[in-house]
């Protein structure tokens, strides 16, 4: 059998890292490509797992390898309370290209327009694979795959297709985007082909996205309230879109 320590690094340079028994757990559930998963406590994760998540409990005991604390520091940069860490392939580009461009579409699609903070990014992330969505889309330099963005979004990126796009490369699809200047949210019903955009937390929408807008949508707010929080923002969206017919339904 190979060295979990050796196995890691041998992978490190192009693989995901899932850092934490969670992010670990979504992935596997979603049918990750997981080469090599280290715990300093291979009894205390299975317990965990058997507590937590028992249908990927079989998975875990079959990948997961012990190594001492020293060695599992030395692999990730933040050890993670669970002390569960792994590495995992990155899905297909091509693969989600073809995702967000077909059509008709079950869900929409959230792009995160020249989006900044990291945390924020793996928040939406994590909210659209639980609305269902078809994928989250970034626009401008913040890398979607970043190290801090799948912490913040627990392994989801492998439940929904996570891309970086130019404005112009956008999926197909009347684009609704979020705008303190828009209509009020609450008359209108989004359609389940939305792309769905989101200006970014300081400067808000481009002008290159307003100016591809179909439709600029406003969520209610109390007067001398400045913004929400962009994963808020996503949330109420997402969840006015479910509530008017496009909930996501149980597997």
């Amino acid at each position: 059998m190979t060295d979990p320590v050796t196995l890691w690094r041998a992978h490190a340079g192009s693989a995901v890292l899932l850092d934490g028994f969670h992010a670990l757990k979504h992935a596997l559930r979603f049918g990750a490509e997981v080469p090599v998963a280290v715990t300093t406590d291979r009894a205390a994760a299975l317990g965990l797992a058997q507590e937590l998540a028992p249908d990927v409990r079989d998975a875990l005991d079959a990948l997961l390898a012990e190594v001492p604390e020293p060695a599992y520091a030395s692999l990730v940069a933040r050890p993670h309370p669970t002390a569960v860490a792994a590495l995992a392939v990155r899905p297909s580009r091509q693969a989600g290209l073809r995702a967000l461009a077909r059509t008709p579409r079950r869900a929409p699609v959230v792009v995160l327009d020249n989006p900044r903070n990291l945390g924020n990014a793996g928040a939406v992330i994590r909210l659209a694979a639980g609305f269902g969505a078809t994928g989250v889309v970034t626009t401008g330099t913040l890398d979607p795959w970043h190290p801090t963005v799948v912490r913040g979004g627990a392994g989801l990126h492998f439940a929904t297709v996570v891309e970086r796009l130019a404005v112009e490369e956008l999926p197909l699809g009347p684009l609704f985007a979020l705008d303190p200047e828009g209509e009020d949210i609450r008359g209108t019903k989004l359609p389940d082909d939305a792309v769905l955009a989101f200006g970014s937390e300081r400067s808000g929408l481009s002008a290159a996205v307003r100016a591809r807008a179909d439709h600029l949508l406003a969520l209610p707010m109390r007067s001398q309230v400045s913004s929400y929080n962009l994963a808020t923002s996503v949330a109420m969206t997402l969840y006015h879109w479910s509530a008017t017919g496009g909930a996501p339904r149980s597997a």
